[in-house]
């Protein structure tokens, strides 16, 4: 499977593919390109059909989701490999010296490439997000056993650094723990934050990873020294999720290592399985979408417009150039990409 760049934003909404009207077979039969005439004599620029009338969230959906299977089949193959390596060293049958290790960071380096490979989709989790994979972590403190109690207080929370990012949030004796979430959820959605409830009665927060570092780096907080203290704002610290997988902490040093690391790799292909299985699921809906939405034409009706397109592009004339130019209208690798994917 190759790779369709992915465009840098994108969304998801399982109702919001555009309907595209049924194309009427006599204009096909006609040149391939020949604008239509209006009622003034003038040529009317020829209408744009097939591939260019998905709406851009549909074809979004299928490049992201053709990236993701690309990568979770990689890691999947790669995973299988070391995990046959690291049983033949087990049972005293040792491949090539180094062979073991290089599987190993073979691994590492895909999935440390894993947002960019993934077009952003899978998170480090491997949850599949169509719009942008998410790093959830939690701040020390930020917990219903502690906001709940004490007197009023209200925090200043900052995020990103200056005056722009400071947001408030007001804390009292008798809120409920859904009310504590919503304040903060209500807070700091400017800051492209979501606030949830974790285990434990954590806060659970979770931002597009691709602006982890700025949070993780500024958040800061200010209280009236009943929760947090006064003063000046003090910089939190953050506690991300732990990757499902953590190819960093495997080792294979010795036996007892390899052993560990074999187990945890059986884990990891499990896992990468499972988000594989999930990810084929959303490609087949997108796929299902996208073949609903193309335009419903007979064969005869096609046959015909290609023979059309092949005379009059043959012909050293404008009509040819014009043929030519207007078939290619729209056309890019990543539509192309997006209809092979299909088949």
């Amino acid at each position: 499977m190759q790779i369709a760049p992915r465009p840098s934003s994108s969304g998801l909404a399982a109702g919001n593919t555009s309907s595209t009207s049924k194309v009427d077979e006599t204009k096909l039969a006609a040149p391939v390109g020949t604008p239509e005439p209006v009622a003034n004599g003038t040529a009317a620029p020829a209408p744009r059909r097939g591939v260019s009338n998905w709406d851009q969230p549909l074809q979004s959906d299928i490049s992201g989701a053709q990236q993701a299977v690309d990568f979770l089949e990689q890691s999947a193959a790669q995973l299988r490999m070391l995990k046959s390596e690291l049983s033949a060293r087990l049972a005293s049958r040792a491949g090539r010296d180094g062979q073991v290790e290089a599987r190993v960071r073979q691994f590492s380096d895909t999935w440390r490439n894993r947002q960019d490979a993934s077009g952003g989709t899978l998170d480090s989790q491997l949850d599949y997000n169509t719009n942008q994979s998410l790093q959830r972590f939690k701040v020390r403190g930020m917990n219903l056993a502690n906001l709940r109690n004490g007197a009023r207080e209200t925090l200043a929370i900052a995020v990103g650094g200056g005056a722009a990012g400071l947001r408030s949030v007001a804390l009292e004796p008798g809120l409920s723990d859904d009310e504590i979430v919503q304040r903060f959820s209500q807070a700091l959605v400017p800051a492209n934050i979501s606030v949830g409830l974790g285990e434990h009665g954590d806060l659970e927060f979770a931002v597009p990873e691709s602006a982890w570092a700025s949070v993780r780096d500024t958040m800061a907080i200010q209280g009236g020294g009943i929760r947090f203290p006064t003063g000046q704002l003090h910089r939190v610290r953050t506690e991300p999720e732990a990757p499902a997988i953590a190819p960093e902490t495997w080792s294979t040093s010795d036996a007892e290592a390899i052993r560990q690391t074999l187990s945890q790799v059986i884990q990891a292909l499990n896992h990468v399985e499972a988000a594989l299985a999930k990810v084929n699921l959303a490609l087949s809906d997108a796929s299902a979408r996208a073949t609903s939405a193309m335009p419903q034409v007979s064969a005869a009706g096609m046959d015909q417009a290609a023979q059309n397109f092949v005379v009059a592009a043959n012909e050293p004339s404008y009509a040819s150039l014009l043929s030519l130019t207007s078939a290619l209208t729209g056309i890019n690798r990543e539509r192309v990409m997006a209809l092979l994917g299909l088949r």
